[in-house]
């Protein structure tokens, strides 16, 4: 899929962070509508003002709760029966504490929201998109699935479950439904709210606006993975080769990866 011209493109979390700067950009690149879900409806409302009503539709959901999902998507087809060309699966939490100080809801909050909901969405999306013939699904994973990391031990694995997943799913997709792509994002930390507070000695915390257009690119290449910054290419490389042991003194001592949470705030619903 190589122009977002004319496509109707479903963002999760679309009143903050990179859901919000990916709705801009693609309004300017002249999407035909789009779908924007998050818990928040004050910021939804917000964004729905400024971009146009015309143009954004909006709906105050828990994505926790697919059946509501499903109802949402209904209604929207009802009104475009087109349907979704795009998804852009980027509703993400974090609670960032050392996993014993964890309480079970924690844990339950973390992966339904980070690691269930994709699954649950691409499922109803994928229904509709097979119906038409194709369509595009962006899962926004994190490079915290591919690297191991204190005081997000339940974030790190919801990550890793989705890399599984989506790729899995890409597979099956180039197998069954082979015009309906999937690009699985792996971003390092990233500067917007949900990570405020975190810290990287050596390697840079991402730009928001820069991460949006690589992803948009991603998409207009249909690019299988995109990895950001460059040295996440190589991890899965670093991590075969080396000793554990090894890898764990240059994470730690050199790159200071283990001790970027330590004085990690987030953003309120960050923390829950």
């Amino acid at each position: 899929m190589s122009d977002l011209r004319g496509k109707n493109i479903l963002i999760t979390g679309g009143a903050s962070g990179i859901g919000l700067k990916l709705a801009h950009r693609l309004i300017d690149l002249g999407a035909n509508h789009l779908l924007l879900w998050d818990i928040n409806r004050e910021g939804l409302e917000s964004v729905q003002n400024e971009l146009g009503r015309d143009r954004i539709s909006i709906a105050a959901l828990d994505v926790r709760d697919y059946k509501r999902m499903q109802e949402e998507m209904d209604h929207f087809i009802s009104l475009h029966p087109e349907g979704i060309d795009i998804l852009f699966n980027n509703a993400g939490v974090v609670v960032g504490k050392d996993f014993i100080e964890h309480e079970h809801d924690d844990i339950d909050f973390t992966l339904s929201i980070n690691t269930n909901a994709l699954m649950h969405l691409a499922l109803i999306v994928l229904k509709q998109m097979t119906k038409r013939g194709g369509g595009h699904i962006v899962n926004i994973a994190s490079a915290a699935g591919m690297v191991s990391n204190p005081r997000m031990s339940v974030y790190c694995a919801s990550k890793w479950a989705v890399i599984g997943w989506s790729d899995s799913l890409r597979l099956e997709l180039e197998r069954s439904h082979p015009h309906i792509k999937v690009t699985t994002v792996t971003p390092y930390y990233i500067d917007t709210g949900m990570f405020k507070g975190v810290s990287s000695p050596i390697l840079p915390i991402l730009k928001a606006d820069r991460v949006v257009e690589k992803i948009i690119q991603a998409v207009h290449e249909n690019k299988v993975f995109l990895r950001m910054p460059l040295l996440v290419n190589f991890l899965p490389f670093i991590k075969g080769i080396l000793p554990f042991r090894v890898f764990d003194f240059i994470a730690d001592h050199i790159l200071g990866i283990y001790d970027g949470m330590k004085s990690f705030t987030g953003r309120k619903e960050s923390k829950k």
